[in-house]
């Protein structure tokens, strides 16, 4: 024996007003996702700048270390971090203390400018 369900014409209107919920709720996905990428990005980046720093702070703390700290420093970091926006400053006397600063890219429009500065300290060897 075979029951037959008859659709009644309500639930097809259902059907499209779903569709309608989920085209109006996607942009504040996509919104969402943009920022947890824009936020990745941001930490990425800072932890390429600390690397940077140090690798720089190292080679200039160095004596017999064989390269220029900056060249070292941006060597360090990802390519597509090391353009324009890389930033390279060294002081200090005994101890040297290297700051690097990386522009953060943006996914995001309207977050254009942000920059992870770090900074590392080596004691002269």
């Amino acid at each position: 024996m075979t029951a037959t369900v008859n659709a009644s014409p309500n639930t097809r209107r259902d059907r499209g007003q779903v569709a309608l919920e989920y085209l109006g709720f996607l942009p504040l996905l996509l919104l969402v996702a943009m920022g947890a990428l824009q936020l990745g990005l941001a930490a990425y980046a800072a932890n390429q700048a600390g690397t940077a720093a140090r690798a720089g702070a190292r080679t200039a703390a160095s004596y017999d270390a064989h390269g220029d700290p900056e060249s070292v420093a941006r060597g360090s970091v990802s390519g597509w971090l090391s353009g324009d926006g890389f930033g390279y400053s060294q002081s200090g006397g005994e101890d040297i203390t290297a700051t690097v600063k990386v522009k953060i890219p943006s996914v995001v429009p309207g977050l254009d400018g942000w920059v992870a500065t770090r900074s590392a300290t080596m004691p002269r060897e």
